[in-house]
């Protein structure tokens, strides 16, 4: 597709009047935002150096800020085909794929089931298996609320979609998500061929066991761990404290790593 600089509106993926960004030019790198967030929510502070380098394609998944909800459970092959579907419509052949959390298990079901548009891909502070975070993470995920939904991220929802009925069923149908998380076997990590750049927290949701494991089940991967905790290196709103982002930061990493 021809390079632009900026570009925002919907796709039909589906039966998902999907809401998507282009921004910057240059190569393709999608963006896969992280559970109850929207794109600003966890890329809006890496955005603008980026952008500089790469034509991001980001997009807001089912039930999440701009986008509406199918009367269907979400899951992360769903998301993986609303991508593909998207990246399709926008005639992007191939592309860097850089997903957080959730957005990683999404972009590990793209890698599996599409390796051919999948150039370069981060996984960051994601997990391929449930014994990666503790117990009293899943756990939490039997009684949550929308209380438990930081307030960053509630503002950060409504922001971009006024809609408390929208925000409750967004929560709702990722905490189903979770609750059905089932993972991937050690096989099928196994045959990620395409570079990959592991990224974890030293405070994350998944242990640095476990991103130390995957790096190295995976054939040509890279792991980086930062100070702090799920997303901070990302800027992430949820992560910051006082909002501050800390003087850390992935931006050169990411640059350095899709530049290869």
């Amino acid at each position: 597709m021809a390079e632009k600089e900026q570009e925002k509106g919907f796709i039909d993926v589906g039966n998902l009047n999907m809401y998507y960004e282009i921004h910057g030019k240059g190569r393709p790198l999608v963006m896969i935002h992280g559970g109850g967030s929207t794109i600003e929510t966890t890329f809006g502070r890496i955005i603008p150096a980026l952008s500089e380098h790469f034509q991001l394609i980001l997009m807001e998944l089912q039930a999440h800020g701009h986008t509406a909800d199918r009367e269907q459970a979400t899951s992360f092959a769903q998301d993986a085909l609303d991508i593909v579907q998207l990246l399709a419509h926008l005639n992007i052949q191939k592309a860097h794929f850089l997903g957080f959390s959730n957005g990683g298990h999404t972009a590990i079901e793209i890698a599996l089931n599409q390796p051919t548009i999948v150039n370069r891909l981060i996984l960051a502070s994601t997990f391929y298996k449930r014994e990666a975070a503790p117990a009293a993470f899943w756990d939490g995920f039997e009684s949550a609320t929308l209380d438990s939904l930081p307030p960053v991220l509630k503002e950060g929802f409504l922001a971009a979609n006024n809609d408390e009925h929208a925000l409750s069923r967004m929560f709702a149908q990722d905490v189903q998500k979770m609750k059905a998380f089932k993972g991937w076997t050690a096989e099928q990590i196994q045959s990620l061929s395409m570079p990959t750049l592991v990224i974890n927290g030293n405070k994350d949701v998944g242990s640095l066991e476990h991103a130390v494991e995957m790096c190295q089940m995976i054939p040509n991967a890279e792991l980086a761990v930062f100070p702090g905790g799920h997303g901070t290196y990302l800027g992430t709103v949820e992560s910051l404290e006082n909002g501050v982002w800390p003087a850390f930061n992935a931006t050169e990493l990411v640059l350095s790593f899709l530049s290869k």
